[in-house]
């Protein structure tokens, strides 16, 4: 190589290396203070890609686990408030059982029917109060099915959908068609209350078939969370292998970046030196 003083190919040179031993040092000191791999889409352009498209998936599955754990919340709702029906359905048959005997005199009988106007009364307060984020679950007035975005597809598979005979009516006029004196009065009638422990079977059995219903979708969802939690899983598994810094190999990277930029200024030092060596020839 020729001695120059216009052009200095080995400045040029050293120069060239010392920027690239600086990209490179500045680039492991970006991926292991961030800890990703890929900080920008030049880093990798198509992990970009990948890594864009699975951060979107993962904050939908939170979504979509939020709205099934809200799904699961609303049936536990609506199950509680059932078995509290029931325990007073149960209390009213003990006391149509107890009025059918014929051993009860008019006292004891207006008695039973007083209990079982308040447990009638209270059947009916429990069913206009239950409900859940603003869906009626006990009155009847639901009639649409409720749909609950379990996946992130907009496909029947991302959807479990609670059909509306969930939330019937479940107070008196549902369960009897009869108000609560008249079903008062026919249990604790002699002549008809023994025909009342059927009506009021039906009422029970009509609760329960609810509640086996309820049991069904709980499953469903319980599964759909467990599957939910597998798909977070596996994807944040992905997400990090293609994004995630290597944080052994970086330090490495680092090192050697360090020093090839400390070798580099080093040598463009000497390499500036090399135009006043020609001039020791004039």
């Amino acid at each position: 190589m020729a001695l120059t003083i216009n052009t200095n190919l080995s400045s040029l040179i050293v120069q060239q290396n010392l920027e690239a031993a600086t990209d490179s040092l500045t680039r492991s000191i970006e991926r292991m203070t961030t800890g990703y791999r890929i900080n920008n889409a030049k880093d990798d352009a198509a992990g970009y890609s990948i890594a864009m498209d699975w951060r979107v998936q993962l904050s939908s599955l939170d979504v979509a686990a939020q709205n099934n754990s809200t799904g699961i919340d609303l049936l536990t709702t609506a199950e509680e408030n059932y078995a509290l029906i029931v325990s007073h359905l149960q209390r009213i048959r003990d006391l149509t059982e107890q009025a059918a005997n014929g051993t009860y005199g008019s006292a004891s009988l207006s008695a039973i029917n007083a209990e079982i106007v308040a447990r009638l009364e209270e059947i009916d307060r429990v069913a206009a109060n239950a409900e859940y984020n603003g869906i009626a679950l006990m009155d009847g007035t639901t009639l649409a099915d409720v749909s609950l975005q379990v996946g992130i597809y907009e496909n029947a598979n991302s959807r479990i959908v609670l059909s509306a005979e969930l939330f019937g009516a479940a107070n008196t006029q549902g369960l009897f068609t009869a108000d609560i004196q008249d079903v008062a009065d026919a249990c604790t009638t002699a002549t008809t209350a023994p025909s009342q422990l059927t009506a009021i079977d039906k009422a029970i059995s009509k609760i329960s078939a609810r509640v086996t219903d309820i049991g069904a979708y709980q499953n469903r969802l319980e599964s759909a969370s467990t599957a939910i939690d597998v798909q977070i899983e596996n994807l944040t598994s992905s997400l990090s292998t293609i994004r995630d810094t290597d944080v052994a190999q970086e330090s490495s990277n680092y090192i050697q970046a360090q020093i090839l930029q400390q070798a580099a200024a080093t040598l463009l030092a000497t390499a500036n030196q090399t135009p006043s060596i020609a001039l020791n020839l004039v």
